[in-house]
């Protein structure tokens, strides 16, 4: 039987055999372009700058030493203004202290158990310098999470000194010996 010996009602002319392939055809068209979807753009607010990506020259802190607990408050507080200093190569120093300091802010820093950052309070600001508060609250919070302070007696918090000089790097007054 030809195609040409039947024709069918709705489509005279046309061969099943053709329209089984143009069916065919147009359903794998349909299925492909579903294959490949474009994603939308991210939307940007005005003032919102999106996270940059994180800087290959700046060095970020390894996790905290799970195995190596400390006894106390004061070994823990040591190690966490260690911990500080290395996640903010660039905006601390060692040695001794100059004086006069250009400011010195006051942080108190609230912990969960595991180590991260629950709250900071602002214990003092400082007179002069007052864009030093917001750089040491964000090198506190580069340098998350602390070790862990579950096995430590409650409350979990501490507080901190930073000690900044004139060119506007801090030291953790915890480290000034």
């Amino acid at each position: 039987m030809s195609c040409t010996e039947t024709p069918r009602a709705a489509f005279p002319n046309r061969c099943p055999v053709a329209l089984a392939c143009w069916a065919t055809l147009a359903g794998l068209v349909a299925v492909a372009g579903c294959a490949h979807r474009q994603e939308p753009a991210p939307v940007v607010s005005p003032g919102v700058r999106p996270a940059a990506a994180p800087n290959p020259m700046m060095p970020t802190p390894a996790a905290p030493a799970r195995a190596a607990t400390t006894r106390n408050w004061d070994e823990w507080q040591r190690q966490a203004a260690q911990r500080i200093v290395q996640a903010n190569p660039n905006g601390s120093y060692m040695g001794d202290v100059k004086q006069p300091l250009l400011a010195i802010p006051v942080l108190e820093v609230e912990l969960h158990g595991d180590g991260s950052i629950r709250n900071i309070v602002v214990s003092r600001r400082p007179g002069q310098a007052p864009e030093t508060l917001q750089m040491a609250i964000d090198a506190v919070r580069r340098a998350e999470p602390f070790a862990p302070v579950s096995h430590l007696p409650r409350p979990w918090k501490y507080t901190e000194v930073f000690l900044f000089n004139d060119q506007r790097r801090f030291k953790p007054r915890t480290l000034d010996d």
